[in-house]
């Protein structure tokens, strides 16, 4: 996501999913539990394990292991029967600890590389139809990268309804980077995820079809991460193509939905092949196998 001293960092696609409700390592596919809590606001936490770390297709860790923590709060803030169905408004912090070469073993000396802050708003219409807008602070505690921010519009389906088992749920993203600057004597940039020359702009594409069971739900995301401008810079070149992403996760259900939530566990393997700029940040290696493992919760 982020880079200094020549080291950048990227996302496991199926577990951090930004929404109209934020789920951090629930997937968006599986079997939502029924909710214990009738109220207005639903809390969601999660924290997983993974051997490599990538933002957007960018290199955040090279050796040792991250730890991703995360909490989330929604509000639902309006329900109604006409053309706009639903408001939700959502505040979270989402965190990652490294082990490695980012982390505790890095110059720093110290474990936790990034600290993440997002509000969003998320819409929702008929047929399934939602918009999202999220601001997201990336700041490192250990001083691994310069703090990114960012805002980011989210137009998504869940066709479900009309599919059902043959759902896909397409989305689309774009996120912009702003407050950014760049030193010409150091050839460094602040506030970007390529720390190159001018504030970048994202582009996602993406399906997230998948199967959902009482006692395990499993999907299968894709993804296409490209830059609408200036998002993968490399040697004074903006090359669109960032990554391509295809992953499988299980979620099962820890027993039946409690006063105290609904708990489950999941694990997941993604691919990632690489773009030009993602590649050359990433060590020359063109291609990236992500393992995760961990622990959900919503309530």
């Amino acid at each position: 996501m982020f880079v200094t001293h020549g080291v950048r960092r990227g996302v496991l696609a199926v577990v951090a999913v930004v929404g109209v409700v934020f789920v951090a390592s629930a997937p968006a596919f599986a079997q939502e539990p029924k909710d214990p809590n009738r109220g207005a606001l639903m809390l969601t936490g999660s924290i997983d394990f993974l051997n490599q770390y990538m933002f957007r297709g960018i290199r955040q860790n090279s050796s040792g292991i991250a730890t991703w923590p995360a909490v989330d709060l929604g509000m639902a803030a309006y329900s109604g029967e006409g053309g706009l169905k639903s408001v939700g408004v959502n505040f979270g912090t989402w965190n990652s600890l490294h082990t490695g070469d980012t982390g505790q073993d890095g110059p720093s000396g110290k474990l936790w590389y990034e600290s993440d802050f997002y509000a969003s708003l998320g819409l929702g219409f008929g047929g399934g139809t939602s918009f999202t807008t999220t601001y997201t602070a990336y700041t490192s505690p250990n001083n691994g990268f310069s703090t990114v921010k960012e805002i980011m519009f989210k137009l998504a389906v869940d066709d479900s309804a009309k599919l059902g088992k043959g759902a896909v749920k397409p989305y689309i993203a774009i996120a912009r980077e702003f407050d950014t600057s760049y030193d010409s004597l150091t050839g460094v940039g602040t506030g970007q995820a390529d720390g190159g020359t001018s504030a970048g702009t994202y582009l996602e594409l993406g399906i997230a079809p998948g199967y959902a069971a009482s006692k395990a739900s499993i999907g299968f995301p894709i993804k296409v991460g490209m830059s609408l401008g200036d998002y993968y810079e490399l040697a004074g070149t903006d090359n669109k193509f960032g990554f391509f992403s295809i992953a499988g996760i299980i979620t099962v259900p820890l027993g039946g939905t409690t006063s105290f939530g609904a708990w489950n566990i999941h694990g997941g393997v993604e691919y990632q092949k690489l773009g030009t700029t993602t590649e050359a940040l990433n060590g020359g290696e063109g291609n990236q196998v992500i393992g995760s493992f961990g622990f959900g919760f919503s309530y």
